[in-house]
């Protein structure tokens, strides 16, 4: 990540990387078949960190939409620590990677929503709909999350932040699905 704050990302090589690393480039391409794949892996890693805080907000008493900006939160501050271009090519490598799973090319990992624990003990609790396809509305708030952070980053959101505007569109789509 360092480098690629420094050098940009098109301008980092797996040999910076492993240099920096103090791997071999064997190595590298034991665990990454691509550099891009590192990118995916650190926001992996973001995402992570967001659904760690929706988790820890669900073992106590909860309302749905604090939930839901505390984890957008924890992303907005995640990517505030990296160049806007390194945001978009993290959220262009995201889109790829599902076109290599629609594709059959890799697995689906249905650990990567976001809010899937969130939606699914909300109706659970009764705080969501019985009627809510959980999955689908999960997908939705990702791809209003993966969207929400390109226009960010291009800096489309003028003085708003990524939370507000996210947290506000996931839930009109979750009002829209209650009525």
């Amino acid at each position: 990540m360092a480098l690629w704050r420094t050098n940009g990302y098109a301008n980092t090589t797996v040999a910076d990387i492993c240099r920096a690393a103090g791997v071999s480039k064997a190595l590298f391409y034991f665990y990454f078949p691509r550099k891009e794949d590192v990118l995916f892996d650190v926001g992996v890693l973001s995402t992570q960190a967001a659904q760690r805080t929706a988790h820890e907000l669900l073992a106590k008493p909860y309302e749905v939409s604090a939930v839901i900006e505390a984890a957008l939160a924890t992303l907005e501050r995640s990517m505030a620590r990296n160049p806007r271009e390194l945001i978009v090519e993290t959220i262009l490598e995201g889109y790829r990677h599902e076109h290599r799973i629609l594709a059959g090319e890799q697995p689906v990992d249905p650990g990567l929503g976001m809010f899937t624990e969130l939606f699914e003990t909300a109706q659970r609790d009764g705080k969501l709909a019985a009627h809510v396809d959980v999955r689908h509305l999960t997908q939705l708030a990702g791809t209003l999350v993966s969207e929400g952070a390109r226009h960010w980053a291009a800096g489309t959101f003028e003085d708003r932040s990524f939370t507000d505007v996210v947290g506000d569109d996931i839930a009109a789509v979750i009002a829209g699905y209650s009525n």
